[in-house]
């Protein structure tokens, strides 16, 4: 179909534009890459950096992070839609061209940088005390389109794996819900 089309065409739009700056997995003959790509961020542990720090470094771009570390511990799986814009997708490569600058700029297993303190909430923005490396203009907006159209992430870092293993219900205990 031409949505199908549609979304390899923009999936293969993305792995070009990131050749050079991240290594991509299952690409086909022809080089290619059918509705999706992988990146591979394992290289990136040499520095301490995790797929999951790039992920929460995405949120100050703007972006909800792709799959993390599937089907391959240690990816991004990018599987952009028939509907995305080629302005959109070429933010998102901007994004994520300019995390790997981020990567490059970090000295191996430096704990205070603004991959492993991503995301940014506005309430760590604004504290009086600003004890970072960096400024609070590289945390909130790393690209100038990020100042016209700020996404707030109104949470730090949560134990992911841990989080999706024991979810915890704040509702009602479910047998309230059932009528007599």
């Amino acid at each position: 179909t031409n949505s199908t089309k549609a979304a390899i065409i923009n999936a293969n739009y993305i792995k070009e534009r990131l050749h050079g700056s991240f290594e991509t997995l299952y690409s086909g003959e022809m080089g290619r890459a059918a509705h999706e790509m992988i990146i591979d961020c394992r290289d990136f542990r040499e520095k301490g950096i995790e797929v999951g720090d790039i992920a929460k470094r995405l949120m100050d771009y703007g972006f909800h992070a792709p799959t993390v570390s599937f089907p391959v511990a240690g990816t991004l799986m990018i599987e952009p839609t028939e509907s995305e814009s080629k302005e959109e997708l070429d933010r998102f490569c901007d994004a994520m061209i300019s995390i790997r600058k981020e990567i490059e700029s970090v000295s191996k297993d430096e704990p205070n940088n603004l991959l492993k303190n991503a995301p940014h909430t506005l309430a760590m923005l604004t504290i009086d005390s600003w004890n970072f490396p960096y400024t609070r203009e590289e945390a909130a907006f790393p690209l100038e389109y990020v100042k016209e159209n700020k996404f707030w992430p109104t949470v730090r870092r949560v134990d992911d794996a841990f989080g999706d293993r024991n979810l915890i219900c704040t509702c009602a205990p479910i047998e309230s819900f059932i009528e007599s």
